[in-house]
């Protein structure tokens, strides 16, 4: 697998878990204190509600936890959905928030979330034609003797 596909698995990975963990087990603090360092980019746009906050988070896990797999099996098919996963539930996101952008108390923050959430489709565009250009049947796995015929029915 390539080191770009690598990577871009590595930051789903980490950005589901961490952040996904963050919004599972403490929805509260992720609604008033996401993305941190004195902004505040949730809590704008209405009022904190736990279960969708923590619903949010475990979708995030999942994704990371998929991302993690492709990364250490080098799973090439597990790659594109990791890489079409996040297309699907991060593009609709980053427009809605390009809609209601003015929620955010600053210029700044505007900025720094529109350049944040479009990074993160930019990225999950790349992954999806990074890792269709790869043969589907490459990986980094290590191989553990001959492998059993296929089955011819079920």
């Amino acid at each position: 697998m390539r080191l770009a596909v690598k990577v871009l698995l590595g930051w789903f990975a980490l950005f589901g878990l961490g952040i996904g963990l963050w919004q599972a087990v403490l929805p509260a603090s992720f609604y008033a204190d996401f993305p941190g360092m004195g902004h505040h980019w949730v809590s704008p746009d209405g009022p904190y509600n736990e279960h969708l906050l923590r619903d949010v988070g475990l979708g995030n896990l999942a994704v990371g936890t998929v991302a993690f797999v492709a990364l250490l099996t080098g799973g090439v098919w597990l790659a594109r959905a990791v890489g079409l996963a996040v297309v699907v539930t991060n593009l609709p996101h980053q427009l809605y928030h390009q809609a209601h952008v003015s929620v955010l108390p600053t210029v700044t923050d505007q900025v720094l979330q529109s350049i944040s959430l479009a990074a993160v489709s930019l990225a999950a565009v790349a992954l999806v034609v990074l890792a269709s250009r790869l043969p589907a049947s490459a990986s980094t796995a290590p191989q553990s003797g001959p492998r059993a015929p296929a089955p011819t029915h079920l």
